[in-house]
Protein backbone atom coordinates (compact mmCIF):
# COMPACT_ATOMS: atom_id res chain seq x y z
CA UNK A 1 0.00 0.00 0.00
CA UNK A 2 1.34 3.42 -0.96
CA UNK A 3 1.72 5.76 1.96
CA UNK A 4 -0.49 8.82 1.93
CA UNK A 5 1.01 12.30 1.74
CA UNK A 6 -0.66 15.06 3.76
CA UNK A 7 -0.32 18.71 2.81
CA UNK A 8 -2.21 21.96 2.94
CA UNK A 9 -1.99 25.33 1.20
CA UNK A 10 -2.62 28.60 3.05
CA UNK A 11 -2.96 32.07 1.52
CA UNK A 12 -1.24 34.93 3.35
CA UNK A 13 -1.61 38.63 2.62
CA UNK A 14 1.51 40.61 3.50
CA UNK A 15 0.46 43.36 5.90
CA UNK A 16 2.14 46.71 6.45
CA UNK A 17 3.12 45.72 10.01
CA UNK A 18 5.16 42.80 8.62
CA UNK A 19 7.57 44.83 6.49
CA UNK A 20 10.67 46.88 7.22
CA UNK A 21 11.34 50.49 6.10
CA UNK A 22 12.12 49.22 2.56
CA UNK A 23 8.70 47.56 2.28
CA UNK A 24 10.29 44.10 2.40
CA UNK A 25 8.94 41.41 4.75
CA UNK A 26 11.10 41.23 7.86
CA UNK A 27 12.89 37.86 7.91
CA UNK A 28 11.28 36.65 11.15
CA UNK A 29 7.82 36.87 9.62
CA UNK A 30 8.62 33.99 7.24
CA UNK A 31 8.70 31.78 10.35
CA UNK A 32 5.29 33.18 11.31
CA UNK A 33 4.01 32.29 7.84
CA UNK A 34 5.24 28.73 8.41
CA UNK A 35 3.29 28.74 11.68
CA UNK A 36 0.18 29.94 9.84
CA UNK A 37 0.64 26.96 7.54
CA UNK A 38 1.04 24.56 10.49
CA UNK A 39 -2.09 25.88 12.17
CA UNK A 40 -4.17 25.59 9.00
CA UNK A 41 -2.78 22.09 8.41
CA UNK A 42 -3.83 21.13 11.95
CA UNK A 43 -7.30 22.58 11.47
CA UNK A 44 -7.75 20.77 8.14
CA UNK A 45 -6.59 17.39 9.43
CA UNK A 46 -7.98 17.58 12.97
CA UNK A 47 -4.67 17.73 14.82
CA UNK A 48 -4.16 21.28 16.05
CA UNK A 49 -2.33 22.59 19.10
CA UNK A 50 -5.42 22.46 21.31
CA UNK A 51 -5.99 18.80 20.40
CA UNK A 52 -2.58 18.05 21.88
CA UNK A 53 -2.93 20.37 24.88
CA UNK A 54 -6.38 18.99 25.76
CA UNK A 55 -4.79 15.52 25.92
CA UNK A 56 -1.96 16.67 28.19
CA UNK A 57 0.70 16.89 25.49
CA UNK A 58 2.92 19.85 24.61
CA UNK A 59 4.63 19.96 21.21
CA UNK A 60 7.39 22.59 21.32
CA UNK A 61 9.45 23.38 18.26
CA UNK A 62 13.03 22.25 18.81
CA UNK A 63 14.36 23.12 15.36
CA UNK A 64 13.27 25.43 12.58
CA UNK A 65 15.00 26.20 9.30
CA UNK A 66 14.23 28.87 6.73
CA UNK A 67 16.07 29.30 3.44
CA UNK A 68 15.30 32.67 1.90
CA UNK A 69 15.15 32.80 -1.90
CA UNK A 70 13.39 36.06 -2.89
CA UNK A 71 11.74 38.86 -0.95
CA UNK A 72 8.07 39.35 -0.33
CA UNK A 73 6.94 42.97 -0.26
CA UNK A 74 4.03 44.88 1.21
CA UNK A 75 0.84 44.04 -0.67
CA UNK A 76 2.02 40.66 -1.96
CA UNK A 77 -0.11 37.61 -1.46
CA UNK A 78 1.86 34.53 -0.54
CA UNK A 79 0.95 30.86 -0.49
CA UNK A 80 2.57 28.53 2.03
CA UNK A 81 2.43 24.82 1.29
CA UNK A 82 2.81 22.78 4.46
CA UNK A 83 3.71 19.09 4.14
CA UNK A 84 3.62 16.62 7.01
CA UNK A 85 6.76 14.47 6.92
CA UNK A 86 5.98 11.08 8.38
CA UNK A 87 8.68 9.41 10.42
CA UNK A 88 8.92 6.54 12.85
CA UNK A 89 10.52 8.55 15.66
CA UNK A 90 8.32 10.31 18.22
CA UNK A 91 8.38 13.74 16.62
CA UNK A 92 6.40 15.91 14.22
CA UNK A 93 8.12 17.27 11.17
CA UNK A 94 6.84 19.65 8.49
CA UNK A 95 8.37 20.97 5.30
CA UNK A 96 7.31 24.35 3.91
CA UNK A 97 7.42 26.04 0.54
CA UNK A 98 6.44 29.70 0.43
CA UNK A 99 5.43 31.07 -2.98
CA UNK A 100 4.46 34.43 -4.40
CA UNK A 101 0.85 33.68 -5.25
CA UNK A 102 0.68 35.59 -8.57
CA UNK A 103 3.94 34.37 -10.08
CA UNK A 104 4.36 31.01 -8.31
CA UNK A 105 7.99 31.98 -7.58
CA UNK A 106 9.46 30.25 -4.54
CA UNK A 107 10.41 32.88 -1.97
CA UNK A 108 11.42 30.58 0.89
CA UNK A 109 11.64 26.94 1.90
CA UNK A 110 11.97 25.48 5.34
CA UNK A 111 11.21 22.82 7.89
CA UNK A 112 10.28 22.46 11.52
CA UNK A 113 10.68 19.73 14.11
CA UNK A 114 8.53 19.29 17.21
CA UNK A 115 8.77 16.80 20.06
CA UNK A 116 6.20 15.47 22.53
CA UNK A 117 6.29 16.55 26.19
CA UNK A 118 3.86 15.80 28.98
CA UNK A 119 2.54 18.67 31.10
CA UNK A 120 5.52 18.24 33.46
CA UNK A 121 7.69 19.05 30.43
CA UNK A 122 9.13 15.54 30.31
CA UNK A 123 10.13 14.20 26.91
CA UNK A 124 8.01 11.35 25.55
CA UNK A 125 9.96 8.86 23.47
CA UNK A 126 6.89 7.26 21.90
CA UNK A 127 3.88 8.62 20.08
CA UNK A 128 0.91 9.47 22.30
CA UNK A 129 -1.91 6.94 21.67
CA UNK A 130 -4.25 9.55 20.14
CA UNK A 131 -1.53 10.53 17.66
CA UNK A 132 -1.14 6.89 16.62
CA UNK A 133 -4.92 6.82 16.05
CA UNK A 134 -4.63 10.02 13.99
CA UNK A 135 -1.84 8.50 11.89
CA UNK A 136 -3.94 5.37 11.31
CA UNK A 137 -6.98 7.44 10.29
CA UNK A 138 -4.84 9.34 7.79
CA UNK A 139 -3.14 6.31 6.25
CA UNK A 140 0.24 7.05 7.81
CA UNK A 141 0.63 4.20 10.28
CA UNK A 142 2.66 1.27 9.06
CA UNK A 143 1.79 -1.98 10.78
CA UNK A 144 5.44 -2.83 11.39
CA UNK A 145 5.69 0.18 13.68
CA UNK A 146 5.57 -0.78 17.32
CA UNK A 147 4.73 1.18 20.40
CA UNK A 148 7.20 0.80 23.24
CA UNK A 149 6.59 1.64 26.84
CA UNK A 150 6.61 5.39 27.10
CA UNK A 151 9.86 6.53 28.61
CA UNK A 152 10.18 10.03 29.93
CA UNK A 153 13.15 12.20 30.62
CA UNK A 154 13.13 15.41 32.61
CA UNK A 155 13.79 18.47 30.53
CA UNK A 156 17.30 19.51 31.60
CA UNK A 157 16.23 23.16 31.41
CA UNK A 158 13.10 22.53 33.43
Amino acid sequence: MKQRSLSNKTLIRVRFSEVDSMGVVWHGNYIKYFEDGREEFGNKYGINYLDFRNRGILIPIVKIVCDYKKPLIYGDTALVETKFIDCEAAKIQYDYTLFKYKTHEIVATGSSLQVFLNLNRELLLDFPPFFIDWKKQNGLWREHQTVQNTTMFKNPKG
